[in-house]
C-alpha cells in the first residue's frame, strides 16, 4: 500500500517514515508553499535515507492566514496548527491510500485529535496513521540516536523544510527579522543526515 508522510527532513518525520517502512510503501513529502527553496533540505534528507520523494504545493493564502494568525496571537501554535491541518488535507487529496505524519504523544503543536482524523479518513477514504503518537520525547530520541545520523541546533542555524521556515520568511517580509524573534520562541531544530 503507498503511503504519503508529511515530511520535513527532521528526525520525527525521518523516524516515522522508518518504523512505516515494513508495512507501506513510504514518499516522504514536503508541503510547501513556494515562499521558499527550503524544500530542498528535506529533499536532501530523503535522499540520504533513501525513501522516494515529492512536494506538496500548500495553498499561499494559507499561509498568508496563518502570519496573520502569528501576528494577532504573538506566539505560532495556533499558526502552525492551521498550516498542519491545511496540509494533511491536501495529502488526503493525493494518490495515497494511507497518510501519515511524525507527531509525537507530547506534542503540543501540531497535533491531530481522534475526531480529527476520523473526519480526515471518512472524507477522504484514506487511512491516517501517526506511528508516534505513543512515543515520547525521550524514546523518539533513544531510537533517533540508535539509527539515524543527525544534525541539531538552533532554528537559525538548521536547514529545515518545515511549516515554520516560511511561516518565518513570511513573517520576517512583512513585519522584519526582529517580528521573527518576538514571535518564534527559541528551539532546537533537527535535520536527518543518513543512517547510523
Amino acid at each position: 500500500m503507498d503511503l504519503g508522510l508529511l515530511y520535513s527532513g527532521g528526525k520525527d518525520s525521518s523516524l516515522a517514515a522508518l518504523l512505516l517502512d515494513s508495512f507501506y510503501s513510504v514518499t516522504l513529502v514536503t508541503a510547501t508553499f513556494g515562499i521558499t527553496d527550503d524544500w530542498k533540505h528535506a529533499r536532501r534528507s530523503a535522499d540520504s535515507t533513501g525513501f522516494e520523494f515529492r512536494t506538496l504545493d500548500l495553498d499561499p493564502a494559507v499561509a498568508e492566514e496563518a502570519v496573520d494568525r502569528l501576528q494577532n496571537d504573538g506566539f505560532p501554535r495556533h499558526a502552525i496548527q492551521q498550516v498542519h491541518t491545511h496540509a494533511l488535507e491536501e495529502l488526503a487529496g493525493e494518490d495515497f491510500s494511507a497518510i501519515a505524519d511524525g507527531t509525537r504523544r507530547d506534542d503540543r503543536v501540531p497535533s491531530v485529535s481522534r475526531a480529527q482524523a476520523q473526519s480526515l479518513e471518512d472524507r477522504h477514504e484514506v487511512d491516517y496513521i501517526a506511528p508516534l503518537s505513543g512515543f515520547g520525547r525521550r524514546a523518539v530520541d533513544r531510537l533517533v540516536d540508535a539509527h539515524l545520523a543527525v544534525e541539531s541546533g538552533p532554528s537559525e542555524s538548521i536547514p529545515r523544510a518545515d511549516y515554520e521556515a516560511e511561516l518565518r520568511a513570511l513573517l520576517a517580509e512583512r513585519a522584519g527579522r526582529e517580528a521573527v524573534f518576538e514571535t518564534f520562541p527559541d528551539h532546537e531544530q533537527t535535520s536527518v543526515t543518513g543512517f547510523r
